[in-house]
């Protein structure tokens, strides 16, 4: 009777019931991580003041043109000895700070601007960015930014500035000189003001050491 009972309950169990008491191995599926998205080329520059030294990642590959017009400057040695000049200071803890070269004599020909909205780079703090008048006007005159600058970019009316490159060592050493002595009479319209004085050198500009491979 016992046996005719168990056998009845099978009887009257849904379908497919007992099988659930033992599911059939089913093998995890296998998901692929996605490709992480390749990292944009660089060069790294130093820049050494004689308030410190600024280590630079120049984007070669976002904003080849303005990068190419810095490194020929660098190689030929002609940001040797010029000088932060500029301290722009906002009420927000924001602003740049700015160098160049005075002597037209080794300034280069204007280049092609590259916007923001191209370079799809931005004015965040340690941005360098450089400096122009009319875009295609800008030679070696360039600015390092402190805190966030981002109405510098390009907008649908606007050209901007362009983004060539981040601060990667010796942020401290750029808000050295932002915060330096200014001479409140020296510059012109919205310049007055924010010249520095005394002046910041810039001793040397070089090609940062590429690392050798791992074995």
């Amino acid at each position: 009777m016992r046996h005719l009972a168990i056998a009845a309950l099978l009887a009257l169990a849904p379908a497919g019931a007992v099988a659930q008491d033992v599911p059939a191995s089913v093998p995890a599926p296998v998901t692929t991580p996605a490709p992480a998205a390749p990292v944009p080329a660089t060069v790294n520059v130093v820049m050494t003041t004689s308030a410190g030294k600024i280590v630079i990642a120049l984007e070669k590959e976002r904003a080849p043109v303005t990068t190419a017009n810095f490194l020929r400057y660098v190689d030929a040695k002609r940001l040797d000895n010029i000088v932060f000049y500029r301290s722009m200071r906002l009420p927000w803890n924001a602003g740049l700070i700015q160098a160049g070269q005075r002597d037209p004599r080794l300034r280069y020909a204007g280049i092609a601007h590259e916007p923001t909205s191209k370079t799809g780079l931005t004015h965040s703090e340690g941005a360098i960015s450089m400096a122009r008048l009319a875009p295609g006007t800008a030679t070696a005159d360039f600015s390092i930014v402190v805190g966030d600058m981002t109405g510098l970019d390009a907008k649908a009316d606007d050209p901007g500035f362009a983004v060539f490159g981040r601060v990667v060592e010796g942020m401290d050493v750029v808000k050295t000189i932002w915060t330096a002595p200014r001479s409140p009479t020296k510059g012109e319209g919205v310049m007055k003001g924010e010249m520095l004085e005394p002046e910041v050198k810039v001793l040397t500009v070089r090609r940062a050491p590429v690392a050798a491979p791992k074995p």
